[in-house]
């Protein structure tokens, strides 16, 4: 392993959260000519990165006001799955959060973890990547000081089922190489797609940190993996360090920390009425009927869940935006992004999630 691998800080105080990533010169693209070079092939998406603009007073306060409403039922879900992170570890614990969408919601599982829990807990953030894997050098890095039976994997929700698989594939090769036992079992927030192994819920809401880039991801970008990352190297990102002024990655795990307090450990997991697999089954008739419907030929493209075309709306060149309701306040935030892309917006009321986005097709 490169001895020029050291864990970044980021926004959030070290006992909070190590990335383990390296910092890269960043050679920015367009959003338009990062989305040309994906669909042509020329470029894998996680090679590239653009540069992060600044959220409007008008978002922000759409971000303000999701987290003012959903702040207790999030902190509740926290305390859900950190009970259940306890119940499954018997020693000390370290959180492997995927960055970025799980950095916030590993930040949080520590806090819940040490403080209400009293467990012993280290929380890492590293990178995977859909069709190139996780960083095995963080993996070895982890490992170093903690043992394979304490990893836990952590991220904010899943969708199509992308990155868990991704996962499972990853630590099965991973294992085998390195003749350890590492679980891949993914624990999440929210369960939209019926893919992770231990949730909170299963609902699609909007989960507050989904609605932000770096500015509630301790400003540190995506992971990003090109020629500037060598063999020994952790995967790379950006660090924000222009943005820091509009940084909300401390006050909002704080605010989520603050309601945690008043959680009692006694929160019982909600009920879940139908199966994974019954769950998958919906998501995978959805998907199809949409990819007929608007002759979509990479499914790529086809981006289910809230959570999901926030990020499309924010970081790709987005085409049509489906909601189930257009009065639902968890979707107010992507209609004001829809509005403002001048992007079409149409309603499906049988819909699975409370949203779903389109990519361009810009070839």
């Amino acid at each position: 392993m490169s001895k020029k691998n050291t864990p970044l800080k980021g926004s959030y105080p070290t006992e909070d959260c190590l990335f383990l990533l390296k910092p890269i010169e960043p050679r920015y693209h367009s959003i338009e000519n990062k989305e040309m070079l994906i669909q042509t092939g020329q470029l894998h998406y996680s090679e590239m990165i653009h540069r992060e603009k600044p959220p409007t007073e008008a978002y922000t306060a759409l971000f303000l006001e999701l987290t003012a409403r959903y702040k207790q039922r999030l902190a509740a879900e926290v305390v859900i799955l950190a009970k259940q992170i306890a119940q499954c570890r018997d020693k000390d614990i370290t959180i492997v959060s995927l960055a970025r969408a799980g950095t916030p919601v590993g930040v949080l599982l520590q806090r819940a973890l040490r403080n209400l829990l009293h467990r012993q807990s280290t929380h890492f953030s590293i990178s995977i990547i859909r069709d190139r894997g996780i960083d095995e050098v963080a993996l070895d890095y982890i490992l170093q000081e903690h043992t394979p039976e304490s990893i836990v994997f952590v991220d904010g929700w899943t969708a199509k089922g992308t990155i868990t698989h991704e996962l499972k594939t990853s630590i099965q090769a991973y294992n085998h190489a390195k003749g350890v036992g590492i679980s891949s079992d993914l624990f999440v927030i929210s369960d939209i797609g019926g893919y992770a192994d231990i949730q909170a819920t299963r609902d699609d809401y909007a989960i507050p940190s989904a609605l932000m880039n770096s500015t509630v991801s301790g400003l540190i970008s995506r992971s990003i993996l090109n020629q500037q990352i060598q063999a020994g190297d952790f995967h790379g990102c950006v660090e924000y360090s222009h943005l820091s002024s509009y940084d909300r990655s401390n006050w909002f795990v704080d605010e989520i920390t603050e309601e945690m307090k008043k959680i009692s450990l006694e929160v019982a997991v909600e009920g879940i009425q139908e199966s994974k697999d019954m769950r998958r089954s919906i998501v995978r008739e959805f998907l199809l009927y949409i990819q007929e419907t608007y002759h979509i030929s990479d499914m790529n493209r086809i981006k289910p869940g809230i959570a999901e075309a926030t990020r499309t709306l924010l970081r790709r060149v987005p085409d049509v935006l489906i909601v189930r309701d257009r009065k639902d306040c968890n979707v107010r935030h992507l209609i004001h992004l829809a509005t403002e892309k001048n992007i079409c917006v149409k309603e499906y009321a049988k819909m699975p999630f409370g949203a779903c986005s389109l990519i361009k097709d810009v070839v």
